[in-house]
């Protein structure tokens, strides 16, 4: 069964990538510049990964849609200086709180790991070297 399961998910992996809406390129290129306004703090949700290319995952800020990443894909998403709440859905439900700092970006990698019916997530708050990494690999999903 294990077995099964384990060429079910290598096979979906392969097949293809699902495929989101995508953000306007200018806003891309404007956001990888990493400049925070002064009054707000920047979150960048991203998956520089190929696998689970074929699911996406539905991303929250504080029980609010901001949108759904894919393979290579990230979200952009500005919010106001405290706590905040990121969730990320796929076979399950991954939170992460963060306390914002006005003028901080928060760079957060949505780690795509085999599940049992289909990918699961972990999300995890990375340095700014590894977040910057991470966001260039990536093109801007559309976000609400």
């Amino acid at each position: 069964m294990k077995k099964f399961i384990l060429i079910a998910f290598i096979s979906a992996s392969l097949v293809g990538c699902a495929s989101v809406k995508m953000g306007d390129a200018g806003k891309d290129a404007a956001v990888k510049s990493f400049a925070v306004p002064a009054d707000k703090a920047a979150l960048y949700i991203y998956r520089n990964e190929s696998m689970g290319g074929a699911v996406k995952m539905d991303v929250e800020v504080d029980g609010k849609a901001i949108g759904q990443t894919a393979a290579k894909t990230y979200l952009y998403k500005e919010v106001a200086p405290g706590k905040h709440v990121i969730a990320s859905k796929a076979e399950n439900t991954d939170t992460l709180e963060i306390d914002a700092k006005p003028g901080v970006a928060y760079y957060i990698w949505q780690e795509v790991k085999m599940g049992f019916m289909y990918a699961r997530n972990k999300l995890q708050l990375v340095d700014e070297s590894a977040g910057k990494k991470g966001v260039l690999e990536t093109k801007l999903a559309e976000t609400k």
